[in-house]
């Protein structure tokens, strides 16, 4: 390495002035980091951060968490455990005749894992670096099977909506803002009163991820 010029080391000097540091400070031995909080003590701290919504679907995922490594700190699991816990979960689920190879329930778990790492990123728990969820890949996603429905079977559910039930009227009238909106369960739940337009034919809808159309 070559000696510094005066002039350089005057510039540093002056760097430094005006940074508030001493050639010491650079040299000093860092303060010891405070330990990472454990699942137990962080996990709900980030359900109270997060969304409905996401609260809604990571509960279950993050009740399994806590259950498994409550006592563990946030930089203690390692990817592979990670990958050995969704597959406890992955295994643990209760099969549906719909069910596809229980993919689902392995994507939520690590996204629920990656949910709290992210906020412990943030909040400077750990470092990106140190952040093992983002090391441990999604099952990839299948083709979706959802379809429209023909004219006629659509038709055949309105009809026996109308005729049974408890309330035909709200039945009928639900299937109707599902066939001209094209909106989601949770948009239909979210309505309410001074979302309608009734001048205009118009309907505020709030939907998945905090859609509005």
């Amino acid at each position: 390495m070559s000696t510094p010029e005066p002039s350089e080391l005057e510039a540093a000097r002056l760097l430094l002035a005006r940074m508030g540091l001493s050639p010491e400070d650079l040299v000093a031995t860092p303060g010891e980091k405070p330990p990472a909080p454990t699942f137990a003590d962080y996990v709900p701290q980030v359900a109270e951060a997060v969304s409905e919504g996401t609260r809604r679907v990571y509960r279950s995922y993050w009740n399994k968490i806590t259950t498994v490594w409550g006592a563990r700190r946030l930089d203690e699991p390692t990817a592979s455990e990670i990958k050995q816990l969704t597959e406890q979960v992955r295994t643990q689920v209760v099969q549906r005749r719909n069910a596809r190879g229980d993919r689902s329930a392995a994507e939520h778990c690590i996204a629920a894992l990656r949910c709290v790492y992210n906020h412990a990123v943030a909040d400077g728990l750990i470092s990106e670096a140190d952040n093992p969820a983002r090391r441990v890949p999604k099952p990839r996603r299948l083709p979706s099977t959802r379809r429209g429905l023909p004219d006629a079977r659509l038709a055949e559910i309105n009809r026996v909506a109308a005729a049974t039930g408890n309330d035909p009227a709200l039945d009928t009238l639900l299937l109707r803002l599902h066939t001209e909106t094209a909106c989601r369960r949770g948009g239909a739940l979210a309505l309410t009163a001074r979302d309608l337009d009734p001048d205009q034919c118009l309907v505020l809808l709030r939907e998945k991820g905090d859609t509005v159309r």
